[in-house]
């Protein structure tokens, strides 16, 4: 017997779950009993296709702020740049801010929060 599957029958799973599964379950229901609810939340987005710039538009419309993950849409850098041209587009619109996190993350915030994008000097 592995390791994941001791664990698996010490911890009383049945054998339609994993020990991911169990994890993300626990994961998710320890949020809801620990967090209060927000008013805002930090959502993380992978860039996939064009739709998610609709799905992050709405997100920042409900005053969230966006971590976006351009990892899986780099190999498309024609399509990556013209999705991230919309965004910056949206953003100013609505009076937000977009700034790039590294190399594969961006910060995209709602109307009436701005990033700092550089150090002040005294």
């Amino acid at each position: 017997m592995g390791l994941l599957q001791s664990l698996s029958h010490a911890l009383g799973l049945g054998k339609g779950m994993d020990i991911e599964e169990y994890m993300d379950t626990i994961e998710l229901e320890n949020v809801d009993m620990m967090h209060e609810a927000a008013d805002f939340y930090v959502k993380p987005v992978a860039l996939e296709s064009e739709a998610d710039a609709k799905v992050i538009a709405e997100e920042l419309k409900n005053k969230n702020l966006i971590l976006l993950n351009i990892t899986p849409m780099k190999k498309n850098e024609a399509k990556l740049k013209m999705i991230v041209n919309e965004l910056k587009k949206f953003v100013t619109k609505i009076d937000g801010d977009i700034a790039r996190i590294d190399e594969d993350k961006i910060l995209l915030t709602p109307s009436r929060v701005k990033i700092v994008k550089s150090k002040r000097t005294k």
